[in-house]
């Protein structure tokens, strides 16, 4: 089995972001006098689109719906200022995939995240130049946990799911990549995403040790 293909989710993979969406979101949440505290962040909402994440709050703790739009729009600038101010190129990032793409490997990124936040974080890290393109919640109907912008991706690289190495760090991200299909890489932490870790899992599925 020849992997042909890496995707990338974003934020606690190639971008340490999770925090900045917590903090964004709570910010706004606090306006009207609720936040997600830090174990029903990591239980339940993490990895979720906000949308997701209102429609749970609106479902379990009250949330008015009429307030989902506006809540959600102050989240998005909150997580614009804390990007400018925290979003930079990591080396290790930068050198993982500009070496798997000189390798010949085609590579995208898939985020829960919307469109403007994804261009804008890939931008800051400089890592856009390496992918051949970028998909966000807004460019399917369903948004992970289920498959679907995995499957699109690997659909528009022209790969099937047994070439194809999916790197993921949340339950809802790797439940996603995991009924794709493709191969998964699960990662802890932004550090773990470098040449060498990607470079031995493939290893790994083309020899059959998985």
């Amino acid at each position: 089995m020849k992997i042909k293909s890496v995707i990338f989710d974003m934020d606690g993979v190639l971008i340490d972001a999770k925090e900045w969406h917590y903090e964004a979101l709570n910010r706004a949440l606090r306006l009207f006098g609720t936040e997600i505290n830090r174990y029903d962040h990591m239980v339940t909402f993490d990895g979720l689109p906000t949308k997701k994440k209102l429609e749970l709050l609106s479902k379990d703790r009250g949330l008015p719906r009429a307030l989902h739009d506006f809540v959600n729009k102050i989240k998005q600038q909150y997580t614009v200022e804390l990007v400018f101010q925290h979003c930079h190129p990591i080396f290790y990032h930068e050198y993982a995939l500009a070496r798997l793409k000189s390798e010949g490997y085609k590579l995208a990124v898939c985020s829960n995240s919307i469109r403007n936040t994804v261009s804008l974080m890939l931008g800051r890290a400089h890592l856009d130049q390496y992918l051949e393109f970028f998909l966000s919640n807004q460019d399917v109907t369903l948004s992970k946990p289920d498959p679907e912008i995995y499957r699109v991706a690997m659909e528009r690289l022209g790969v099937s799911p047994e070439c194809t190495l999916v790197l993921e760090d949340n339950a809802h991200g790797i439940q996603a990549a995991v009924a794709s299909g493709a191969h998964v890489l699960q990662i802890g932490t932004v550090e773990e995403v470098n040449y060498e870790n990607i470079h031995k899992r493939i290893v790994e599925i083309e020899e059959g040790i998985c």
